[in-house]
């Protein structure tokens, strides 16, 4: 008897909460597993495996599609691989037609408390949620078994789907290495700042950090705040509120950099300021832990998991202790060296070999 295919629908691995997927990918490729492995990318996507008989299947049939027909054609075309389990590395991704054995990974459940219309008429935007309500329900009724990366979220998901509770494991993510390149110093750097890296969705809270910021300003008046993201709909939206502001020049907004500057900004920040009402991990905390940036974070959802005592919180709705957590930090170099010691030994708790072994026993325990 051959090997059992699994398929894994990796689709997202190139956005920017593929992460796990790209690392569930490159892992495979380093361990030995019982099985045969097929990889749904996207048309355009040149990742290759390494070992023989990991395959890759190429589809234009987009992420997160609601349209009849492609659920349609995407069903047919995991019904064509003929695999044992199937893997959708992002809820929603589960056709509505497809009734094979499968497992699926929910990050968490940000979308339906925070996502906001953006370009959509709010109707649409109602009616999108709807149908992706019903992608998410689906999803999760007919999973085998279903992998979160936190407690936080696995406890989340229990609370909205009761009937998980018996089908779910959190499997803990993790931070990459520090990043390789030789940190450079950008042109005209500021010379005292705090630290933001990643997207201005509503939900990363980046309103509420620049009002703090403007009453750190009182106490440290040569202090800027940077900005570090792509320019898209959100950041451009945030950029307009903030010329508004009273401080609104002492704010940078960088745009997408090099590594070699990101590393710089890690590296010479007085700190990161993590101020999210929701996340289902928490990365870019471990990832300015790796690069010796002390953290100060939000309390909220997973983060105090994540960060254990390698963080100081506040209150994500509170801006008055979210600038005093972050004047605590900034202020005391004592405390600084503290965190940054702290951020270095937590961050060693993750790891990515980890998750993948894991996810291969979830493999083992749905197919034996």
């Amino acid at each position: 008897m051959g090997k059992r295919l699994i398929v894994i629908d990796a689709r997202i691995r190139r956005a920017s909460t593929g992460r796990p997927v790209a690392r569930l990918l490159e892992h495979l490729q380093e361990i030995e597993t019982p099985y045969r492995y097929t990889f749904i990318l996207e048309k355009s996507d040149a990742w290759k495996p390494k070992k023989k008989d990991h395959r890759v299947y190429k589809t234009r049939i987009p992420m997160f599609s609601f349209n009849p027909l492609n659920q349609v054609v995407y069903a047919f075309q995991i019904y064509k691989l003929r695999p044992s389990l199937t893997y959708f590395m992002m809820t929603p991704q589960s056709p509505l037609l497809f009734f094979g054995r499968q497992i699926t990974f929910t990050h968490d459940l940000t979308m339906f408390k925070f996502v906001r219309a953006g370009k959509l008429p709010e109707w649409l935007h109602k009616v999108r949620m709807q149908g992706y309500r019903l992608l998410m329900w689906q999803a999760h009724r007919k999973a085998k078994h279903i992998i979160t990366p936190t407690e936080f979220v696995r406890d989340d998901v229990v609370k909205r789907y009761l009937f998980v509770s018996r089908k779910i494991t959190p499997i803990l993510e993790a931070s990459e290495p520090p990043l390789t390149a030789k940190a450079r110093k950008p042109d005209n750097p500021p010379e005292k700042f705090i630290l933001y890296v990643g997207s201005a969705f509503p939900h990363k809270n980046l309103e509420r950090l620049i009002s703090a910021f403007n009453l750190l300003k009182e106490q440290h008046p040569k202090l800027k705040l940077v900005l570090v993201g792509k320019e898209e709909y959100h950041n451009k939206k945030l950029q307009k509120w903030n010329k508004k502001q009273q401080y609104s020049d002492d704010v940078i907004f960088t745009g997408f950099i090099p590594d070699e500057e990101m590393k710089w900004y890690y590296q010479n920040a007085r700190a990161y300021t993590f101020a999210s009402m929701a996340e289902g991990f928490g990365l870019p905390a471990l990832e300015a832990m790796v690069h010796g940036c002390p953290v100060v974070s939000s309390s909220a959802t997973c983060l105090p998991e994540i960060c254990g005592d390698a963080a100081v919180y506040f209150n994500p709705y509170d801006i008055q202790e979210m600038a005093e957590k972050i004047d605590e930090v900034i202020g005391n170099s004592a405390l600084r060296k503290k965190l940054i010691l702290a951020g270095y030994k937590n961050a060693k708790r993750f790891s990515w070999r980890k998750f993948t072994t894991q996810t291969v026993e979830v493999f083992d325990k749905v197919l034996n």
